[in-house]
């Protein structure tokens, strides 16, 4: 039987009644770029689907996701200490230039 525990800091914890459960990482604004990043770069046909094992473009859903990075981006000028901003600057760069690639 499975049981989820939410921590103190409002994360969610997995695991099997009566075993401890395996902490999950922190979540912070670099790891959330990063999962948004990955996620476009499966949508994109990049890597592998994490639940199926294949490679499959979904071309809206990467610019959708490309879009909320984008979003992000702008929602957070001013607010991002200088190693976030360059972060997201170049995940944006990247995730732009191979999605006018796949595109072609």
């Amino acid at each position: 039987m499975t049981e989820e525990k939410i921590s103190a800091e409002g994360q969610t914890e997995t695991g099997k009644k009566g075993a401890a459960a395996d902490p999950l990482p922190k979540m912070d604004f670099s790891m959330f770029i990063f999962s948004l990043n990955s996620s476009a770069l499966v949508h994109l046909g990049i890597i592998e689907d994490p639940a199926t094992g294949q490679k499959v473009k979904n071309l809206p859903a990467a610019k959708q996701t490309i879009d909320i990075l984008g979003m992000l981006e702008k929602k957070t000028t001013g607010n991002l200490n200088h190693q976030e901003e360059e972060m997201l600057k170049h995940i944006l760069y990247d995730l732009r230039v191979i999605y006018v690639k796949e595109q072609a």
